[in-house]
C-alpha cells in the first residue's frame, strides 16, 4: 500500500535532524500512519512510516530505531512475523517493539507477542496520551543510552588522544636523545673519547648505573667505563675507568652476552651470581661504581658491528624507581647498535692512523737504508777514480762496492718477497729436508754478520737425523732472518743460541739471544710489516722492519706457527718456529748441482744490448766482452731496429723502459719479422710483477728477467743459449737466471 504525502515529507524532514530518536510506524492503513505520526509529532523526534512488514524491514536494516510502532494484523506479513524477523538480526534485536491490535482481549496472540520480545501492547483505536506516553518512555532510554553511550566514547576518545600524546611525547623524547647521542658519538674518532661519551649519555636518561665494557683488541686489555648519578647534586654524574669489576656474577654476564652476542636482561641481580646469598641485591659498586644502591633490573646489550661484537652496555636501574619496559629495551638496543658502528670506526680510524704512521716510519727507514749503501759506494767510486795505480786502494774499493750492493740488493729482495706473499705468487717446493743442512746454511748466511758484531753462537741439533717438511731455500731464510735479527737487537759481544729439537709431529727451532728483549706490548705486533722495537736515531743497524714479516708469512706457507717470547726490555728474546717433521723414507735427495753458477766458457755469440741508460749498456757490455761475446749497443728503440738486420744477433738485451717506443713494441717488430724467429729476445726490467711477465710473453720475449742481472745468472743464460742454438725456436729453454720476481 502507497505512502501517504504527509508521512513521505516527515521521512525526509526527520532525516536531517541530529541528536533525536528515530521512531518507526508500521501499518498498512495511510489513515492510521497519519494519526499516529499527528499524535507522536509532539514527542519532537524523527518519525518513519513503513506500510508494511517488508517496508518495516527495509527500514530497520537502514538505521536504528529507539521504538517500533507495529500493526498486527497486515496483510501479506503481518506483525508477528515482522518482529519475528527483525529479532533475529542482532542489531535490530533489543528494539523495543509496541504492538497495536484491534483484538486486545486475544490471549494467544497477545502471547505469542510478547514471546517474539514485544515490551507492550496498545489498544485500537490508540489514546493519544497513552500512546505518547509509553513511546515517550523507550526514546527516553534510548536518548539517555545514547548520551551515555557518547559519553563513553569521549572518555575513550580522551583517554586514546592521552595515549597518542604520550606516545608521541615519548617518542620525541626518544628521537631526540638518539640524534642527540649520534651527534655526539660522531662527534669524535678517539675510542676513549667515545666511550666516556656513551657512558655519559645513558645516565640518568636511560639508566641509573651504566657500564661500558669493551673487549680486548690488538695487544690492548679490556676496558670497563662507569657512570652514575650521584646522591650529591652538586657532583652530578660521575664517571671512571676501572680495568675491571669485582663481581663474578656480572662478569659472566658481560662474558656471554660478548659471546653470544644477545641482549641478556635480569631482575635484581645476574644469573648464576657467585657472591652473597640468594636474597642479596646486586650493587652500583659490583658493576664498578662508587656507589652502595641497589640495582633492581639491568639490561646488557652487545655492542655489536660487522658481525663483530665489540663489547657489551649494561644499563641498571634502581633510585629512580624505574623498570626495564619495552619502550627502553627498544631505545638501548638503538643506542647500542649506533654506539658500536661509531666505536668500531674509531678503532678502525685508530688502525689507519697506526698504519699510516708506521709507513711514514718505513719510507723515513727506506730512505736512510738505501742511503747507506750509497755512501761508501760513491766513496769508492772516488777512491778508484783517484787510486788508478795502487792494487790494494783498487781491491778495498771494489770489496766495498760489492758489500753495498749486495746489501742494496737484500733490502730490495726483501721488499719484492713481501709483495709476492701478500699477492700469493710465491712458489714453495716442499720436501724433506736435513735439519742439520738448512741450520747450517742459514748460519753460513748470517755468520758475517755475527761476527761483525762479535757475538758467540751457539748451535744444538740433535745427534739423530732431524728431517722437516719444507721448502730448503725458504726455511733457511727464515733461520737466517731470526738470526740476523738477534744480532741487530743484541749489544756487541752478546750471545745467541740456535736449537733444533724434535717435539710431537713437528720439529721445533729456536733461536735465542741476551739482546735489549721485547716489551710486552709488541708480543702481539712484532711480526706486523715495519715494526721496529727501537726506532732511534740511535739504533745502527737499520733494517726496513719487514724480516719478521716474511717469517711468520713463510713460515704459515708451509703449515707451522712462529711466536716471540720474552721477560721484558734488557732480558733477551727467543724466537721459536714450528714446522712439519718429515718421515725418514721421504729424505730429501739433495743436488748440488743447482747453485746457479756456472761456468762461463768463452762465448761466440753476437749479442744487441738495448738500454737508454749508458752507464748500464755499457757496463753490461763489458761483462759479455769478458765473457767472449761480439757486443753492439743501441740506446732507443728505432736505432735498435736499425742494427737487427744489420748485425743479426744471436741474442737481444732489451729494455723495457725506453724512450718514444717501449721495449714490448720492439719486441713485436723483431718478431714480425720470420728471420728473427731464433733470436733470444730478454726483457731486462726494474718491474717483475706477474702482469709484466705476461705481457713480455705476449710481446715475444723468450725471458724476463729483473734489474740487476746476476753476472753469473747472464753467464748462465749466454751459455744455455750457446747449447742450444741450433734447437727449433718452439722449444722452451729454462735459464738458470737468478729470480728476483714472481
Amino acid at each position: 500500500m502507497p505512502i501517504n504525502a504527509y508521512a513521505m515529507d516527515n521521512n525526509r524532514e526527520r532525516q536531517t535532524e541530529p541528536d533525536r530518536a528515530d521512531i518507526l510506524i508500521v501499518d498498512d492503513r495511510p489513515d492510521k500512519l497519519l494519526v499516529y505520526g499527528t499524535i507522536l509529532e509532539d514527542l519532537g523526534q524523527n518519525l518513519f512510516t513503513a506500510a508494511s512488514g517488508e517496508q518495516a524491514l527495509k527500514q530497520v536494516l537502514e538505521r536504528d530505531f529507539a521504538v517500533i510502532l507495529l500493526d498486527v494484523n497486515m496483510p501479506g506479513m503481518d506483525g508477528l512475523e515482522t518482529a519475528a524477523l527483525i529479532r533475529k538480526r542482532g542489531r535490530s534485536a533489543h528494539i523495543p517493539i509496541i504492538f497495536v491490535t484491534a483484538d486486545f482481549n486475544d490471549d494467544h496472540h497477545m502471547a505469542k507477542g510478547y514471546a517474539l520480545g514485544a515490551v507492550d501492547y496498545i489498544a485500537s483505536p490508540v489514546v493519544p496520551e497513552i500512546l505518547r506516553a509509553k513511546v515517550r518512555v523507550f526514546v527516553d532510554l534510548y536518548l539517555l543510552a545514547q548520551k551515555a553511550q557518547r559519553q563513553a566514547q569521549e572518555h575513550v576518545a580522551l583517554a586514546e588522544e592521552k595515549i597518542a600524546r604520550a606516545a608521541a611525547e615519548q617518542a620525541t623524547r626518544r628521537l631526540a636523545f638518539l640524534a642527540q647521542a649520534s651527534v655526539a658519538l660522531a662527534g669524535s674518532l678517539d675510542l676513549a673519547a667515545i666511550t666516556r661519551e656513551l657512558a655519559g649519555l645513558c645516565v640518568p636518561f636511560l639508566a641509573d648505573v651504566c657500564a661500558l665494557a669493551l673487549a680486548a683488541e690488538d695487544g690492548k686489555s679490556a676496558s670497563t667505563e662507569v657512570a652514575w648519578m650521584s646522591d650529591d647534586p652538586q657532583l652530578g654524574l660521575i664517571r671512571r675507568s676501572v680495568d675491571s669489576v669485582g663481581h663474578r656474577g656480572f662478569g659472566d654476564a658481560i662474558e656471554r652476552v660478548r659471546k653470544s652476542g644477545k641482549l641478556e636482561t635480569f631482575g635484581e641481580r645476574p644469573a648464576d651470581a657467585a657472591t652473597g646469598g640468594p636474597d642479596e641485591p646486586l650493587l652500583a659498586r659490583d658493576i664498578g661504581a662508587a656507589a652502595d644502591f641497589p640495582v633492581d633490573g639491568m639490561v646488557i646489550v652487545p655492542l655489536s658491528a660487522r658481525g663483530r661484537t665489540l663489547g657489551a652496555l649494561a644499563l641498571g636501574l634502581g633510585p629512580s624507581g624505574r623498570k626495564l619496559d619495552a619502550d627502553a629495551l627498544s631505545m638501548a638496543t638503538d643506542l647500542a647498535a649506533r654506539a658500536a658502528i661509531a666505536l668500531d670506526n674509531a678503532r678502525l680510524y685508530g688502525k689507519i692512523q697506526a698504519e699510516d704512521r708506521r709507513k711514514d716510519e718505513f719510507l723515513a727507514m727506506l730512505a736512510h737504508e738505501l742511503r747507506n749503501p750509497l755512501a761508501p759506494i760513491s766513496n769508492a767510486v772516488h777512491i778508484l777514480q783517484m787510486s788508478e795505480k795502487d792494487p790494494a786502494k783498487l781491491n778495498w774499493a771494489i770489496e766495498v762496492i760489492g758489500r753495498q750492493l749486495r746489501q742494496l740488493v737484500r733490502l730490495v729482495d726483501d721488499l719484492l718477497d713481501v709483495s709476492r706473499i701478500t699477492r700469493g705468487k710465491i712458489e714453495l717446493k716442499i720436501e724433506s729436508i736435513d735439519a742439520t743442512q738448512v741450520v747450517a746454511a742459514a748460519i753460513e748466511t748470517s755468520r758475517p754478520f755475527v761476527d761483525a758484531l762479535e757475538h758467540s753462537l751457539t748451535v744444538l741439533l740433535p745427534p739423530e737425523p732431524l728431517l722437516v717438511k719444507g721448502d730448503f731455500a725458504r726455511v733457511a731464510q727464515i733461520l737466517a732472518n731470526l738470526i740476523n735479527n738477534a744480532a741487530k737487537y743484541t749489544n756487541e759481544g752478546g750471545r745467541i743460541a740456535v736449537t733444533a729439537a724434535r717435539e710431537g709431529a713437528n720439529v721445533v727451532f729456536r733461536v735465542r739471544d741476551t739482546g735489549i728483549g721485547i716489551p710486552a706490548d709488541l708480543l702481539s705486533s712484532i711480526f706486523e710489516p715495519f715494526t721496529q722495537i727501537d726506532r732511534t736515531l740511535a739504533r745502527s743497524q737499520g733494517g726496513l722492519g719487514i724480516g719478521l714479516t716474511l717469517v711468520r708469512r713463510l713460515v704459515e706457507m708451509q703449515g707451522g706457527r712462529v711466536f716471540a717470547s720474552s721477560d721484558g726490555p734488557d732480558q733477551g728474546s727467543e724466537f721459536t718456529v714450528s714446522l712439519p717433521a718429515a718421515s725418514p723414507a721421504q729424505r730429501a735427495k739433495s743436488d748440488s748441482g743447482e747453485s746457479g753458477r756456472t761456468a762461463a766458457a768463452a762465448l761466440d755469440l753476437c749479442v744487441l744490448v738495448v738500454d737508454d741508460n749508458h752507464d748500464v749498456a755499457e757496463s753490461t757490455a763489458v761483462l759479455l766482452r769478458l765473457a767472449g761475446c761480439e757486443v753492439h749497443l743501441a740506446h732507443d728503440g728505432e736505432e735498435a731496429l736499425r742494427l737487427v738486420p744489420r748485425v743479426r744477433p744471436d741474442a737481444v738485451l732489451l729494455d723495457i723502459g725506453l724512450p718514444r717506443m717501449n721495449g714490448y713494441e720492439v719486441a713485436e717488430r723483431i718478431r714480425s719479422d720470420p728471420e728473427n724467429r731464433d733470436i733470444l729476445i730478454v726483457a731486462v726490467s726494474g718491474y717483475g710483477q706477474q702482469e709484466h711477465r705476461l705481457r713480455s710473453k705476449q710481446a715475444g720475449f723468450d725471458q724476463h728477467v729483473v734489474k740487476p742481472i746476476d753476472p753469473t745468472a747472464l753467464a748462465g743464460l749466454l751459455v744455455a743459449l750457446s747449447s742450444q742454438r741450433t734447437a727449433s725456436s718452439e722449444n722452451v729453454v729454462n735459464f738458470p737466471v737468478r729470480k728476483t720476481a714472481d
